[in-house]
Protein backbone atom coordinates (compact mmCIF):
# COMPACT_ATOMS: atom_id res chain seq x y z
CA UNK A 1 0.00 0.00 0.00
CA UNK A 2 1.13 3.55 -0.65
CA UNK A 3 2.37 5.88 2.09
CA UNK A 4 -0.08 7.47 4.51
CA UNK A 5 0.78 10.57 6.49
CA UNK A 6 -0.74 11.55 9.84
CA UNK A 7 -1.15 15.10 11.16
CA UNK A 8 -1.63 15.48 14.92
CA UNK A 9 -2.70 18.82 16.35
CA UNK A 10 -1.91 20.29 19.73
CA UNK A 11 -4.49 20.41 22.50
CA UNK A 12 -2.94 19.69 25.90
CA UNK A 13 -4.47 16.68 27.65
CA UNK A 14 -6.94 16.45 24.78
CA UNK A 15 -3.99 14.99 22.88
CA UNK A 16 -4.85 11.68 24.53
CA UNK A 17 -7.69 11.52 21.99
CA UNK A 18 -4.98 10.99 19.35
CA UNK A 19 -4.38 7.60 20.96
CA UNK A 20 -8.02 6.62 20.49
CA UNK A 21 -7.66 7.50 16.82
CA UNK A 22 -4.45 5.48 16.53
CA UNK A 23 -6.25 2.50 18.05
CA UNK A 24 -8.89 2.62 15.31
CA UNK A 25 -6.23 3.01 12.61
CA UNK A 26 -4.47 -0.04 14.03
CA UNK A 27 -7.68 -2.07 13.94
CA UNK A 28 -8.22 -1.12 10.30
CA UNK A 29 -4.62 -1.88 9.40
CA UNK A 30 -3.46 1.67 8.73
CA UNK A 31 0.14 2.29 9.77
CA UNK A 32 1.20 5.89 9.00
CA UNK A 33 4.84 6.11 7.93
CA UNK A 34 5.16 9.90 8.10
CA UNK A 35 3.88 11.97 11.02
CA UNK A 36 3.69 15.69 11.68
CA UNK A 37 2.68 17.04 15.05
CA UNK A 38 2.80 20.02 17.33
CA UNK A 39 2.63 20.29 21.12
CA UNK A 40 0.73 17.25 22.48
CA UNK A 41 0.48 15.95 18.92
CA UNK A 42 4.26 16.10 18.61
CA UNK A 43 4.64 14.04 21.78
CA UNK A 44 2.15 11.41 20.62
CA UNK A 45 3.77 11.35 17.19
CA UNK A 46 7.24 10.89 18.66
CA UNK A 47 6.18 8.04 20.92
CA UNK A 48 4.39 6.33 18.05
CA UNK A 49 7.29 6.92 15.66
CA UNK A 50 9.62 5.33 18.23
CA UNK A 51 7.52 2.17 18.31
CA UNK A 52 5.91 2.58 21.73
CA UNK A 53 2.55 0.89 22.17
CA UNK A 54 -0.67 2.89 22.49
CA UNK A 55 -1.05 1.63 26.05
CA UNK A 56 2.50 2.75 26.89
CA UNK A 57 1.86 6.24 25.50
CA UNK A 58 -1.44 6.49 27.38
CA UNK A 59 0.28 5.63 30.66
CA UNK A 60 2.92 8.31 30.01
CA UNK A 61 0.27 11.02 29.67
CA UNK A 62 -1.70 9.75 32.65
CA UNK A 63 1.20 9.28 35.04
CA UNK A 64 3.54 12.17 34.16
CA UNK A 65 3.04 15.07 36.59
CA UNK A 66 2.83 18.56 35.17
CA UNK A 67 2.22 20.83 38.16
CA UNK A 68 4.79 19.30 40.50
CA UNK A 69 6.71 21.46 42.97
CA UNK A 70 10.16 20.43 41.72
CA UNK A 71 9.29 21.48 38.18
CA UNK A 72 8.47 25.11 38.94
CA UNK A 73 10.94 27.87 38.09
CA UNK A 74 11.74 31.24 39.61
CA UNK A 75 14.48 32.24 37.17
CA UNK A 76 12.78 31.76 33.78
CA UNK A 77 9.65 33.16 32.11
CA UNK A 78 6.66 30.94 32.85
CA UNK A 79 5.66 28.95 35.91
CA UNK A 80 7.19 25.60 35.00
CA UNK A 81 10.70 24.89 33.68
CA UNK A 82 10.12 22.93 30.47
CA UNK A 83 13.73 21.72 30.48
CA UNK A 84 13.11 19.73 33.68
CA UNK A 85 10.95 17.31 31.69
CA UNK A 86 14.02 16.30 29.66
CA UNK A 87 15.11 13.48 32.01
CA UNK A 88 11.56 12.11 31.99
CA UNK A 89 11.55 11.85 28.19
CA UNK A 90 15.09 10.46 28.15
CA UNK A 91 13.72 7.23 29.58
CA UNK A 92 11.51 6.77 26.53
CA UNK A 93 13.92 8.14 23.92
CA UNK A 94 17.35 6.93 25.10
CA UNK A 95 19.03 7.72 21.77
CA UNK A 96 17.50 11.22 21.70
CA UNK A 97 17.66 11.56 17.94
CA UNK A 98 15.14 11.85 15.10
CA UNK A 99 17.19 9.39 13.08
CA UNK A 100 16.65 6.68 15.72
CA UNK A 101 12.87 6.71 15.17
CA UNK A 102 11.15 3.94 13.20
CA UNK A 103 9.00 6.40 11.23
CA UNK A 104 9.63 9.84 9.78
CA UNK A 105 8.58 12.58 12.18
CA UNK A 106 8.19 16.35 11.81
CA UNK A 107 7.85 18.52 14.92
CA UNK A 108 6.87 22.18 14.79
CA UNK A 109 7.69 24.88 17.33
CA UNK A 110 7.36 28.66 17.43
CA UNK A 111 10.56 30.69 17.06
CA UNK A 112 10.05 33.58 19.50
CA UNK A 113 13.06 35.51 18.21
CA UNK A 114 12.15 35.66 14.53
CA UNK A 115 8.40 35.19 14.90
CA UNK A 116 8.04 32.16 12.66
CA UNK A 117 7.25 28.46 12.63
CA UNK A 118 10.24 26.15 12.80
CA UNK A 119 9.97 22.53 11.65
CA UNK A 120 12.40 19.99 13.08
CA UNK A 121 12.99 16.58 11.51
CA UNK A 122 16.58 15.65 12.33
CA UNK A 123 19.12 15.95 15.11
CA UNK A 124 18.28 16.02 18.84
CA UNK A 125 14.69 15.00 19.52
CA UNK A 126 13.87 15.69 23.17
CA UNK A 127 14.64 19.41 23.18
CA UNK A 128 12.40 19.93 20.15
CA UNK A 129 9.54 18.05 21.83
CA UNK A 130 9.92 20.20 24.93
CA UNK A 131 9.90 23.34 22.81
CA UNK A 132 6.88 22.27 20.78
CA UNK A 133 4.87 21.51 23.92
CA UNK A 134 5.92 24.58 25.92
CA UNK A 135 2.53 26.23 26.33
CA UNK A 136 3.17 30.00 26.66
CA UNK A 137 3.05 31.52 30.15
CA UNK A 138 2.71 28.08 31.77
CA UNK A 139 6.03 26.64 30.52
CA UNK A 140 9.30 28.47 30.02
CA UNK A 141 10.58 28.79 26.44
CA UNK A 142 13.22 26.25 25.38
CA UNK A 143 16.56 27.39 24.03
CA UNK A 144 17.86 25.59 20.93
CA UNK A 145 20.98 26.80 19.12
CA UNK A 146 20.77 30.20 20.77
CA UNK A 147 17.11 30.80 19.89
CA UNK A 148 14.03 30.60 22.12
CA UNK A 149 11.15 28.36 21.13
CA UNK A 150 7.65 27.88 22.51
CA UNK A 151 4.45 25.96 21.73
CA UNK A 152 4.18 25.17 18.03
CA UNK A 153 0.43 25.51 18.25
CA UNK A 154 0.76 29.27 18.72
CA UNK A 155 1.41 29.73 15.00
CA UNK A 156 0.48 26.37 13.47
CA UNK A 157 -1.66 23.96 15.46
CA UNK A 158 -2.42 21.74 12.46
CA UNK A 159 0.95 21.22 10.73
CA UNK A 160 -0.06 19.53 7.50
CA UNK A 161 2.62 21.33 5.46
CA UNK A 162 5.56 19.01 6.30
CA UNK A 163 3.79 15.88 5.05
CA UNK A 164 2.17 17.45 1.98
CA UNK A 165 3.88 16.04 -1.09
CA UNK A 166 5.55 13.23 0.85
CA UNK A 167 2.51 10.97 1.13
CA UNK A 168 -0.12 9.48 -1.14
CA UNK A 169 -2.82 10.26 1.42
CA UNK A 170 -3.08 12.30 4.62
CA UNK A 171 -5.19 11.73 7.71
CA UNK A 172 -5.59 14.77 9.96
CA UNK A 173 -6.62 14.77 13.61
CA UNK A 174 -7.58 18.06 15.25
CA UNK A 175 -8.13 17.76 19.01
CA UNK A 176 -8.56 21.50 19.56
CA UNK A 177 -12.25 22.00 18.68
CA UNK A 178 -14.04 25.27 19.20
CA UNK A 179 -17.35 25.62 21.00
CA UNK A 180 -19.67 28.61 21.13
CA UNK A 181 -19.19 30.86 24.13
CA UNK A 182 -21.80 32.68 26.18
CA UNK A 183 -21.43 36.47 26.57
CA UNK A 184 -21.14 36.13 30.35
CA UNK A 185 -18.15 33.79 29.91
CA UNK A 186 -16.11 36.50 28.18
CA UNK A 187 -16.09 38.77 31.21
CA UNK A 188 -12.49 39.90 31.57
CA UNK A 189 -9.53 41.13 29.54
CA UNK A 190 -7.88 37.73 29.91
CA UNK A 191 -11.02 35.93 28.74
CA UNK A 192 -11.17 38.11 25.63
CA UNK A 193 -7.51 37.42 24.85
CA UNK A 194 -8.00 33.71 25.46
CA UNK A 195 -11.08 33.60 23.22
CA UNK A 196 -9.32 35.41 20.38
CA UNK A 197 -6.38 33.01 20.66
CA UNK A 198 -8.65 29.97 20.42
CA UNK A 199 -10.54 31.50 17.50
CA UNK A 200 -7.29 32.14 15.63
CA UNK A 201 -5.94 28.64 16.26
CA UNK A 202 -9.21 27.05 15.16
CA UNK A 203 -9.63 29.22 12.07
CA UNK A 204 -6.08 28.55 10.84
CA UNK A 205 -6.56 24.80 11.26
CA UNK A 206 -9.91 24.63 9.49
CA UNK A 207 -8.47 26.42 6.47
CA UNK A 208 -6.15 23.44 5.92
CA UNK A 209 -8.58 20.57 6.37
CA UNK A 210 -9.00 20.32 2.60
CA UNK A 211 -5.37 19.19 2.29
CA UNK A 212 -6.27 15.95 4.07
CA UNK A 213 -8.11 12.94 2.66
CA UNK A 214 -9.77 12.29 6.02
CA UNK A 215 -10.10 14.71 8.94
CA UNK A 216 -11.10 13.59 12.42
CA UNK A 217 -12.30 16.34 14.76
CA UNK A 218 -13.72 15.06 18.09
CA UNK A 219 -16.13 17.88 18.97
CA UNK A 220 -16.85 16.48 22.45
CA UNK A 221 -13.33 17.50 23.46
CA UNK A 222 -14.45 21.14 23.58
CA UNK A 223 -15.65 20.63 27.16
CA UNK A 224 -12.10 19.94 28.37
CA UNK A 225 -9.40 22.50 29.08
CA UNK A 226 -5.75 22.28 28.09
CA UNK A 227 -4.69 21.03 31.53
CA UNK A 228 -7.96 19.38 32.56
CA UNK A 229 -6.44 16.21 33.96
CA UNK A 230 -8.44 13.36 35.45
CA UNK A 231 -10.43 12.49 32.34
CA UNK A 232 -7.87 10.47 30.38
CA UNK A 233 -10.05 7.41 29.79
CA UNK A 234 -12.97 9.56 28.64
CA UNK A 235 -10.77 11.62 26.31
CA UNK A 236 -9.29 8.44 24.81
CA UNK A 237 -12.79 7.08 24.24
CA UNK A 238 -13.91 10.31 22.56
CA UNK A 239 -10.99 10.04 20.15
CA UNK A 240 -11.79 6.41 19.49
CA UNK A 241 -15.47 7.09 18.78
CA UNK A 242 -14.66 10.04 16.50
CA UNK A 243 -12.29 7.88 14.45
CA UNK A 244 -14.72 4.96 14.44
CA UNK A 245 -17.36 7.28 12.99
CA UNK A 246 -15.00 7.76 10.04
CA UNK A 247 -14.26 4.03 9.77
CA UNK A 248 -16.02 3.57 6.43
CA UNK A 249 -14.19 6.54 4.98
CA UNK A 250 -10.87 5.26 6.28
CA UNK A 251 -11.44 1.77 4.87
CA UNK A 252 -12.40 3.27 1.51
CA UNK A 253 -9.15 5.24 1.57
CA UNK A 254 -7.18 2.04 2.14
CA UNK A 255 -8.96 0.28 -0.72
CA UNK A 256 -8.37 3.20 -3.07
CA UNK A 257 -4.66 3.27 -2.26
CA UNK A 258 -4.35 -0.46 -2.82
CA UNK A 259 -6.13 -0.25 -6.16
CA UNK A 260 -3.93 2.58 -7.37
CA UNK A 261 -0.75 1.09 -5.91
Amino acid sequence: MKNIGLVLSGGGVRGVAHLGVLQVLKEIGIDPVVLSGTSAGALVGAFYAAGHSIEHIFNFFKNTPVFKLGLFTASKPGFIDADKFGPILQEFFPEDNFEALQRKLFVTATDLIHGRVKTFSNGPLIETLLASAAVPVVFSPVQIDGLLYTDGGALNNFPVEPVAGLCDAIIGVDVHPLKDARPDEINSTFKVMERVFHLTVHYQAVQKYHQCNVVITPQELAKFGTFDRGHFEEIFEIGYKAAHAKRAQLIELVHTLKETG
